[in-house]
């Protein structure tokens, strides 16, 4: 199995079992490729807060979800083991967010990859950087050499 091959395996396993961002968000996994993810999804009403903007949690929520992605495309358990986020300007109803999580690098069972969410103008949303770390076992079982 490739490594293109074993990345697109974690996402259709990982995004299947994902009710999150599938059903709760409606985020759309658009690629899962060695160290690298994207997600959409769009701004809906059920998304705004009380200023009528996209929330920031679910902003967050996006990036969080590419990263994961991301950290888990070598097909090895990862998990959150912090993040931080900067929001740049807000998104409002019917805007489509994209994220695009980029490994930054991979050493031993820690990982630091950055998100960068933008809208369907291309303008930066948000910034994310999250630390991965690895934890036992894998997203699918598949034969280890």
């Amino acid at each position: 199995m490739t490594p293109e091959q074993r990345a697109r395996q974690v996402g259709d396993t990982m995004f299947a079992n994902d009710v999150a961002s599938r059903d709760t968000m409606g985020m759309e996994l658009l690629a899962c490729e060695p160290g690298r993810a994207v997600m959409r999804m769009t701004v809906q009403p059920l998304h705004l807060n009380g200023h009528r903007i996209c929330h920031g949690g679910f902003v967050f929520t996006l990036a969080d979800s590419t990263f994961a992605f991301a950290c888990n495309s070598h097909n090895r358990n990862a998990v959150a083991a912090g993040c931080s986020i900067e929001f740049l300007r807000p998104s409002h109803e019917g805007d489509v967010l994209t994220c695009e999580g980029l490994e930054q690098t991979l050493s031993g069972r820690h990982g630091i990859y950055d998100m960068k969410v933008t809208n369907q103008r291309g303008e930066v949303v948000a910034l994310f950087r999250g630390k991965s770390a690895q934890i036992a076992g894998t997203v699918f079982p598949e034969d280890q050499p």
